[in-house]
């Protein structure tokens, strides 16, 4: 069960209007944005690839083209409104598929995918959950998998422009504050991932970040 400290799950009303809200805050770029975070997963032909907390499935809609038919993208969300609009957006490509399912809690899979991503959703779990959701990831990859997460970078909540500030503090949860500060890489190295790699976006508030899990 999600944090009273979170805001992961959308109710929803929240979820029909999901899309909206974020090309709102991302002041109408979010399309081109996730086709650059896409172009930097260098996705291939027959790969498998796995979404944790896939929401409205507009990241499948651009992946989905990147790898054609032989391939399987698995979105996993926990609302089942986010699931509804995802099927109908990519309703027209079998290889995207979409299932309702806990992303904190054991999953099933192992050494089936040769990427996971994740998308603005970790910084809204306990550190305990996500310490879970890495062992997800870590055992669904194959080995010399790659983990993509995606989410908010390092910076000082005080020294931004007091109404992005008061935006930030009051349109996230307590948990994305505490994150801006936790040592993920670490996290994720106690958990057997290595070579990392970071590519950074809007001033450096977002970041991408990479990293594999050892062949051997």
């Amino acid at each position: 069960m999600s944090s009273k400290r979170s805001k992961v799950e959308l109710r929803p009303k929240e979820a029909r209007y999901y899309d909206l809200m974020i090309s709102l805050f991302f002041l109408g770029s979010y399309p081109h944005f996730i086709k650059k975070v896409i172009e930097k997963m260098d996705l291939k032909s027959g790969e498998n690839i796995l979404d944790l907390g896939s929401g409205t499935g507009k990241i499948e809609y651009f992946m989905v083209k990147k790898v054609g038919p032989e391939s399987r993208i698995l979105g996993l969300d926990i609302s089942k409104e986010m699931i509804s609009i995802a099927k109908k957006r990519c309703q027209q490509y079998s290889q995207a598929q979409f299932q309702e399912q806990r992303i904190e809690e054991p999953l099933s899979f192992k050494e089936e995918f040769d990427k996971v991503f994740i998308s603005f959703v970790l910084h809204g779990f306990e550190d305990n959950q996500k310490l879970k959701i890495i062992d997800n990831v870590f055992r669904a990859l194959k080995p010399g998998g790659i983990f993509y997460i995606l989410d908010y970078s390092h910076f000082d909540l005080e020294k931004l422009w007091f109404p992005i500030r008061w935006v930030f503090i009051h349109g996230e949860c307590e948990l994305a504050v505490e994150f801006l500060k936790l040592d993920l890489k670490r996290m994720l190295f106690n958990q057997g991932f290595t070579d990392f790699e970071e590519e950074f976006f809007f001033k450096k508030y977002l970041r991408l970040l990479k990293t594999v899990k050892p062949i051997s």
